[in-house]
């Protein structure tokens, strides 16, 4: 993307999404902006469902950047976009737009080299095996991921027969092996390689005390309570644990890139950042 940063003029971006309220992506922006020292750079939050998606997108100006979305736009935006990236497609899933000097919306997905880039960080490059608990939209991201980095079998824990529908398309379209199985059974995941939790606050709670003691990586996408229960029980039995803020600071990084034209702002000062704004909730 052509390098904004060195124009003067103002220049937007925000997130969206609802419910918004709680997003730490403002935090994490407006401090990045700051790091690379632009000036005139805004970064808000809007509360927009996917009703309202296509007239928020008629206000837009020129001095706009780009927009970071959340659940429930991430695939609403889609046909309001000139280009979607490779990345973004495999999963049908956009968080990132930017706003081209030429006037193009570009779609992307930052949340999945985001996963892996948060890993890595963590000393996880690749895995013989991984467990996925649960089958949402982030599960979906969380194959694309894992499809970069575990060359063996994906198993995927579900809690109906839709969703395993859904997850078995997800994986042929991405060409990865998975091997579906029932939620009952989840505790049998906490043994992989690498265990990637996808699903909403409180639904691993009772896999706690299910952990083994000497566990290998878990990445607990939440990062809102956190510690969560089976991520506490993880740490204390002295398994890696990779948390929903690290992936939330990496695909932002990505995001500032793509939408500056410059070069990554410091991860470490986004991070302590947003770490200063979750403790004072």
């Amino acid at each position: 993307m052509p390098a904004r940063a060195t124009d003067a003029r103002a220049h937007r971006a925000a997130v969206l999404g609802s419910p918004i309220a709680h997003s730490l992506s403002p935090v994490l922006h407006r401090t990045a902006y700051q790091e690379l020292g632009l000036e005139g750079w805004t970064y808000d939050r809007f509360e927009v469902d996917e009703a309202g998606l296509p007239a928020f997108f008629e206000t837009l100006g020129p001095e706009w950047a780009g927009l970071s979305l959340t659940m429930p736009l991430k695939r609403a935006v889609i046909p309001l976009l000139d280009e979607v990236t490779e990345t973004a497609a495999s999963v049908e899933a956009v968080n990132t737009v930017v706003f081209t000097e030429d006037g193009r919306r570009v779609g992307d997905n930052t949340d999945i080299p985001g996963m892996v880039a948060a890993l890595r960080e963590h000393g996880i490059d690749e895995v013989d095996s991984a467990a996925v608990l649960g089958a949402g939209a982030t599960a979906s991201s969380a194959l694309a991921a894992l499809s970069r980095i575990c060359p063996g079998e994906l198993a995927v824990y579900v809690r109906s027969d839709a969703r395993a529908a859904e997850m078995r398309q997800w994986a042929e379209r991405l060409g990865v092996a998975v091997r579906i199985a029932d939620w009952a059974d989840a505790e049998q995941a906490l043994r992989a390689p690498l265990v990637i939790s996808t699903t909403p606050a409180g639904v691993t709670d009772a896999l706690a005390r299910s952990v083994p003691e000497r566990p290998a990586a878990l990445f607990d996408v939440l990062y809102d309570p956190w510690p969560t229960d089976l991520a506490a029980r993880w740490s204390a039995y002295g398994g890696a644990v990779v948390s929903g803020l690290d992936l939330l600071v990496h695909q932002a990084v990505l995001q500032v890139e793509q939408m500056t034209g410059l070069a990554p702002p410091p991860l470490d000062a986004m991070r302590k950042a947003g770490e200063r704004a979750l403790a004072a909730r």
